[in-house]
């Protein structure tokens, strides 16, 4: 039957009781009706955000041309599926209403995420808490008559709020009930309530082999079914799962809780819904470790012939979730300095140019489709300063101002195939060249007067992401017989000698040394009793060597500039022990930054051509803990928390060493102090708004290749796991 909306028509069924459908499952498939036929549906989807760079989700600040601008992007992409985790304002519901009435061809379907009270479920470890129960209905409520524009919300903190009157539920694929489950709470709610009849409800049930968190979960489910009835409306549900919570058994992860307790989709069953019901995972291929330890897992290769874990879990996975639609709602990789965990085959949580970002979501994407998913919604579409990452966290302070500027080490910031460049981004391209220095206001740029041999002249610049400097040297530079060198001060403290600087000595300390040269010489080091990483992992925790020389002031040494991937591991916490696990994040990658550049390297830190340098260094490798209000890590080591203190700016050293084992710097300065403290210092003014620049990614253009090579859904039939 066709239903007509404004002068457009939305093609839906009516059963015989009057309900109308649009999606339904039929054994492990979406189906979509169209042409007044059920046709195979794979959703080739993105997950969408709720922030914008500068603030914090619950702001809400996205507005509907931005909404429209995106679901346009999206449409261009071949996604048609777009994916959000919780209510959003009235005018997502309205724009993609317009948007989608406007449109020829197909529209941009919206699966509705659910958001269930995460924060107190983890608080208090009881599911079955009125509090909570009270809670997630209320969400539960809400979010049906929001998405079918009947909905007056009044304004609370952190939630979407107003006068919702824009009747999206034509447009709905189905609902995405809760958030990841924290393993802890779920195995307590289960032994709290363990004489908990399964629930029976007039739409979904828990099966008699269901745990009391799966029969929670069952009574949610039925509440999103019963709300939407009222409507007239059908649509498939699924809640939220990931493989810390899954029904497999994973005897090769290291940590028990990672592997403590199941939450089985297939414990739940509709007993009066046709849309019917379907699995939804958050599957990424580093985390947790079984990808790379449990041996079940290293049992399938992929079409270039390597062990692919990753392979092997979607397979074990759709084999257990028999007759039933299963999608993969969360998965990709991060395009960020910064990397948090290490996974085969390279696909690491982080550490990847926008190029490979892109052939990895692809090949995920493709993996995906062909185990034969129902579909894949790809994490995520716009980057998000606000979020946060577990080995940079104890580093960002305070914590309430992460939104204000961009710390491309924490990965988690940048998952998104829509970059939200910083300031200067798409103005300063490091390139070698001093076109677009010039096109900077004289307040954005400040030229750095340092009487240094080899050096001509020295600009630096700044915005959220990074500091860069430009210098122009006095003859043509070449890595392989000299070394671009920058002594960094930001604090009073760190090392007035060290190999590097001859025998000179300086009357305040160095922080930081940067060395252009060769791939190997180019790096940025930290002095040692500096180096928050090991003071951290090593003073604190214990898990790395700790040299106590090298921890005294003006120890004279700098070290590699490191984060943590993976923490020391132990029974009784793990199944045996596995010792910490770290990488090098301060090499400096000789490359351009240039958009327009074919060469272009979204990790590139420094190019030269000529006589000119061009450098860009992230703030957290200057020990910057919150640059928008000049802060930065403390030498302080009282308690377990590091603090900060307010630096006066960053100043600079510049020298160049020869092949020949020469330097620049002041020889006649060996008697006494070098005087440090008399060089200009680069200064800039707090910020509380700020500046970027939204760009499709290179990632952007591979998902749109890979989204037009899927069309149907993969069959398969089987296939051992």
């Amino acid at each position: 039957m066709w239903w007509a909306l404004d002068g457009n028509r939305v093609e839906s069924m009516e059963t015989d009781d009057g309900i109308r459908m649009k999606f339904r499952t039929n054994g492990d498939r979406l189906e979509v009706y169209e042409n007044e036929a059920w046709k195979p549906f794979f959703a080739k989807g993105i997950n969408l955000g709720a922030s914008l760079p500068g603030h914090f989700p619950g702001e809400l600040p996205i507005t509907k041309d931005d909404y429209l601008r995106w679901f346009a992007m999206m449409d261009e992409m071949g996604a048609n599926v777009l994916r959000v985790y919780t209510i959003h304002p009235p005018d997502f519901y309205t724009a993609l209403v317009e948007f989608n009435r406007s449109k020829d061809g197909a529209p941009l379907y919206l699966m509705q995420g659910i958001w269930s009270p995460e924060e107190l479920l983890i608080e208090k470890q009881d599911a079955f808490l009125p509090e909570i129960r009270e809670q997630f209905r209320e969400e539960i409520r809400d979010a049906v008559a929001a998405v079918y524009g009947e909905a007056t919300l009044p304004e609370k903190s952190g939630k979407a709020s107003g006068e919702y009157r824009s009747n999206a539920g034509e447009y709905l694929i189905g609902w995405h009930v809760g958030t990841e489950w924290d393993p802890l709470m779920v195995d307590r709610t289960n032994e709290l309530h363990r004489k908990t009849a399964p629930y029976r409800g007039s739409f979904f049930q828990a099966k008699q082999e269901a745990s009391p968190f799966e029969s929670w979960l069952a009574e949610m489910i039925d509440l999103v079914a019963e709300e939407e009835s009222k409507y007239g409306w059908q649509h498939p549900i699924s809640f939220t799962n990931w493989v810390t919570t899954d029904p497999l058994a994973h005897p090769g992860e290291p940590l028990y809780h990672e592997d403590l307790v199941s939450v089985d989709p297939t414990h739940v069953e509709p007993v009066d819904w046709a849309a019917g019901y379907f699995a939804s995972y958050h599957v990424y291929p580093y985390y947790p470790d079984l990808f790379r330890y449990d041996a079940n897992l290293q049992t399938v290769r992929n079409d270039k012939g390597e062990i692919d874990t990753y392979k092997a879990y979607l397979r074990q996975l759709k084999q257990h979730h028999k007759d039933m639609p299963i999608l993969v709602t969360e998965f990709g990789v991060p395009a960020s300095w910064g990397i948090a965990h290490i996974g085969l085959l390279g696909r690491d949580q982080g550490g990847h140019t926008e190029q490979r970002q892109g052939e990895i979501d692809a090949e995920l994407l493709q993996e995906i489709h062909n185990e034969g998913y129902a579909g894949a919604i790809l994490f995520v579409w716009q980057d998000e300063w606000f979020k946060k990452t577990w080995n940079t966290m104890p580093f960002e302070l305070p914590t309430d101002r992460r939104s204000l500027w961009l710390n491309v080490l924490t990965n988690e910031k940048l998952f998104g195939i829509i970059g939200m460049h910083a300031g200067k981004e798409h103005v300063l391209a490091i390139d070698g060249e001093t076109g677009d220095w010039d096109k900077l206001a004289d307040n954005e740029k400040q030229r750095i007067d340092v009487a240094a041999p080899g050096f001509e002249e020295i600009w630096m610049a700044h915005d959220e992401a990074y500091v860069y400097i430009m210098a122009r040297l006095e003859k043509p530079f070449q890595p392989e017989s000299a070394v671009v060198s920058f002594g960094i001060d930001t604090l009073p403290g760190g090392n007035r000698h060290a190999p590097q600087l001859g025998e000179l000595k300086l009357d305040e300390g160095l922080e930081l040394l940067v060395r252009l040269g060769t791939a190997e010489d180019s790096q940025i080091q930290i002095a040692s009793n500096y180096d928050f990483h090991t003071r951290l992992y090593g003073k604190r925790y214990g898990m790395l060597p700790v040299d106590e020389q090298a921890m005294q002031d003006d120890s004279g040494l700098f070290v590699p500039w490191k984060l943590a991937v993976g923490l020391e591991m132990e029974p009784p916490d793990s199944k045996a022990h596995y010792p910490m696990e770290e990488v090098v994040v301060g090499s400096l990658r000789r490359g351009t930054t240039d958009w327009d550049d074919p060469a272009y390297d979204s990790l590139a830190a420094w190019q030269a051509k000529g006589n000119v340098v061009e450098l860009r260094i992230p703030w957290m490798l200057l020990g910057f803990a919150d640059p928008s209000s000049l802060q930065a890590i403390s030498y302080q080591d009282a308690g377990r928390e590091f603090v900060t203190e307010t630096a006066e700016g960053i100043r600079l050293l510049p020298w160049m060493e020869r092949s020949d084992g020469t330097s620049t710097l002041a020889s006649d300065a060996t008697d006494v102090p070098y005087t440090l403290s008399r060089l200009p210092v680069y200064t800039w003014e707090p910020w509380e708004e700020v500046r970027y620049y939204e760009r499709k990614k290179q990632s952007y253009y591979a998902i749109q290749k890979a989204f037009q090579e899927i069309d149907q859904p993969v069959h398969v039939t089987n296939k051992k796991p």
